[in-house]
């Protein structure tokens, strides 16, 4: 749910040379091989570091078990290393360790567990903690439920410019929620997140653009600010964009790139999408509706798979809700 990277995985490039392939092989095993054996020497040191009390070398060997980088992964090993860490106060260790609890990720989904370690970090002014926090306050996860307590930990993030916090506070000043409604703050708040580049806040602050809330009517900030959202992978912005397109608003009218955005909305499973793609269709020519679809396939492949993190969902879509 959190989008945020809680480890860092770096691969390697694939290259493609014309040259031999045994010799490309044979280059390309010794580079991985110099690698395996240079993670595994960071490893053992960091085995004796970390057995020695350094609680930064039992984090880093925590996430060495748990991606399997060095040593054979090992989620109960990695958690073991982890709350060693977070014992002596290592707050990262003790994200992660709620973030496990929390997903699931090689340990039992515990919300309560969760809750506590997410506790331990916000209390020691960790933003993606006290966000995290916040979204269990609100969803009552793991305690009771409370959107005034939800609220005042997502405010202490987003006061960090978390800009997840930052669009979760935002939607509930916007709906009233914990707090009273204001749709400037709201307005100020979308548009600092989005700016950050986080995309949920960049189609809430679309929204409202197109609908006059916090702003006046502007259709054409509103396709600029979609856009962005849709271009990083977002499903529900690329339907919000096929339906500007389709409609005319803010852009130019345009069935083919309405197509475009409803299919590559579609095959991010935007049910949506779908039934928009049978109205097209009999509005373009078969060699059109060809292209669209070629142009779609290249923008999935291109674009990541958006993940909102610890969000609310959208507090409203320029397409028209049935």
């Amino acid at each position: 749910m959190k989008l945020r990277a809680l480890l860092a995985v770096t691969l390697l490039p694939s290259l493609s040379f014309h040259l031999c392939a045994i010799t490309i092989r044979g280059q390309h095993e010794t580079k991985a091989g110099n690698n395996e054996r240079k993670a595994e020497l960071e490893v053992s040191s960091l085995k004796q570091q970390a057995r020695n009390g350094d609680a930064q070398a039992q984090y880093k060997l925590g996430r060495a078990y748990m991606t399997g980088n060095g040593v054979p992964q090992d989620y109960e090993e990695a958690l073991n290393w982890y709350k060693s860490a977070a014992r002596q106060g290592f707050v990262d260790a003790e994200f992660v360790i709620a973030y496990m609890y929390e997903h699931g990720v090689g340990v039992k989904k515990d919300y309560s567990e969760a809750f506590a370690h997410y506790s331990n970090a916000a209390h020691q002014g960790y933003a993606l903690a006290e966000n995290n926090l916040g979204s269990m306050y609100e969803r009552g996860e793991g305690v009771s439920k409370d959107l005034r307590e939800a609220a005042g930990w997502y405010k202490k993030a987003a006061d960090r410019s978390d800009p997840v916090a930052q669009c979760n506070l935002a939607s509930m000043y916007l709906l009233g929620k914990g707090t009273p409604r204001n749709e400037r703050l709201a307005a100020t708040l979308f548009e600092a997140a989005a700016e950050s580049g986080y995309a949920p806040a960049q189609e809430n602050l679309a929204w409202m653009y197109y609908t006059g809330t916090g702003f006046a009517i502007d259709n054409k900030q509103a396709a600029r600010w979609v856009r962005m959202a849709a271009e990083q992978g977002y499903a529900s912005a690329q339907l919000d964009l096929g339906y500007l397109y389709e409609q005319g608003k803010g852009v130019s009218l345009d069935y083919s790139a309405a197509y475009m955005w409803y299919k590559a909305a579609a095959d991010r499973g935007e049910r949506r999408g779908k039934l928009q793609l049978k109205k097209l269709s009999v509005l373009l020519t078969p060699d059109q509706v060809q292209r669209a679809n070629a142009d779609a396939a290249k923008l999935t492949d291109s674009l990541p798979k958006f993940d909102p993190g610890n969000g609310l969902a959208s507090v409203g879509g320029l397409f028209p809700r049935r």
